[in-house]
């Protein structure tokens, strides 16, 4: 409910404050012909909707974007030369009395209680009837449009933070890998610089101090050390309760990160009758349907919880190897990832059965030397879990500063302005 008055969006439109428009369909072969670094803007949600580049350009002046196609989603795009395709709508605000960003975030926010899909698009003819904006005056929609700028600008540079350090992290843990740590902490010369410390293996160049193993050979030796299940009548849908032992699937595992929210739960009676397939904290869990192949590691408070058929979950000997670096290697190493392209023939990976995780080779420093590797992976993992953790923070507070503001919940005062007389005519 918005304390500020407002107008429907196709008003203005009718008024000439705001003209709509379609993109232009833009060829690979369009795009090959006339090669260039001007951008492309398409349906994606990802990436602020950038599809490629252009020898070419439409515009060269400030406009709010959609995705007709892609959900809907709103971008502002600053003064620059650029392109947008025929999945993309664009928004010009031709009156002095709007502000372009303004107009953004206020569709941007009401988007957020929208629905579009490939079934109903985001036309222009059909957003002008859903999306309104506010009356009121330039200055104040200039300093609501300033403060969420202000916000989207400490998200952009957390962004970038947290990308940064993922890019380092990829190229120390590869190096940790492939060269390992010395007992004073430093990395092993590179092979070039001492091939005498290295041997070559089936998984290329390790230390020679280091062993290879079957992922099977470094498991622990108990029973159902590698499960996946219940499947069938084992576990119908109906037996599913809404309070108990959590039933996990692929919404828990992410990539080196265990998400605790429990949407499904078994009774006590139905854990105990399918113990064989219950979590163990520790344990490495692997997705094996649907977004196949993520990987992570139950945490140590998880006391009890059952795996579900769409998971692979590895109980690991800890006198053999580091659960988190088996985990690390499953998601990202070159050599894991090659084993699983040559299981699929080279295809998309849909499954993975448990012979190919069984068979996969595996780099085995010492546990000495796996605990200095681990304290390196852990410190950098800490940092960006902090910096996401900020970032997801951030998020949040923009959610509700453009309700608040963008509504007029929280009011925004003008310096040396009237607050009383500045409605848009």
């Amino acid at each position: 409910m918005s304390e500020f008055q407002t107008r429907r969006l196709d008003s203005f439109i009718a008024e000439g404050s705001v003209l709509l428009g379609r993109g232009d369909i833009i060829s690979k072969e369009d795009i090959d012909a006339y090669p260039g670094p001007y951008p492309i803007y398409s349906s994606s949600a990802q990436g602020y909707g950038k599809f490629g580049e252009y020898g070419k350009f439409m515009f060269d002046e400030e406009l709010v974007t959609w995705s007709v196609d892609g959900g809907g989603y709103f971008f502002y795009r600053d003064k620059h030369r650029y392109s947008v395709t025929n999945v993309c709508g664009y928004m010009r605000v031709k009156s002095s009395k709007l502000h372009p960003k303004f107009v953004f975030y206020s569709l941007a926010n009401q988007h957020r209680y929208l629905t579009f899909d490939y079934t109903t698009k985001a036309h222009p003819s059909v957003i002008q009837k859903l999306y309104w904006l506010p009356t009121i005056g330039y200055e104040r929609q200039r300093k609501i449009a300033t403060i969420l700028t202000g916000i989207d600008t400490v998200i952009e540079k957390t962004e970038a933070l947290i990308a940064k350090y993922q890019q380092i992290k990829a190229g120390l843990m590869h190096d940790l890998f492939t060269r390992g740590v010395l007992p004073n902490g430093q990395l092993r010369p590179l092979r070039e610089q001492a091939p005498d410390l290295y041997q070559e293996t089936a998984i290329g160049w390790i230390p020679r101090e280091w062993s290879v193993s079957t992922l099977e050979g470094l498991l622990a030796s108990l029973p159902n050390n590698i499960r996946s299940g219940p499947f069938g009548s084992a576990l119908l849908k109906h037996e599913l309760v809404e309070d108990g032992i959590p039933f996990l699937g692929i919404d828990n595992i992410h990539t080196e990160h265990f998400e605790a929210e429990f949407r499904r739960f078994v009774s006590e009676r139905k854990f105990v009758e399918l113990a064989k397939y219950k979590v163990r904290p520790r344990d490495v869990v692997i997705t094996i349907m649907g977004t196949v192949g993520r990987c992570c590691v139950i945490p140590d408070n998880l006391e009890l919880a059952l795996s579900s058929k769409h998971l692979w979950t590895m109980t690991f000997d800890p006198e053999k190897v580091i659960p988190e670096l088996v985990c690390w290697q499953l998601n990202h190493a070159s050599w894991a990832q090659a084993w699983f392209r040559r299981a699929m023939q080279g295809g998309i990976m849909d499954a993975i059965q448990s012979s190919t995780l069984k068979a996969l080779l595996l780099p085995v420093p010492s546990i000495d030397e796996q605990s200095l590797i681990y304290e390196y992976y852990l410190k950098i993992t800490t940092r960006i879990r902090q910096d996401s953790g900020q970032l997801t923070k951030l998020q949040k507070q923009k959610l509700g500063l453009m309700h608040d503001l963008l509504t007029g919940k929280v009011p925004v005062t003008i310096e040396n302005k009237t607050t009383t007389t500045e409605a848009v005519a």
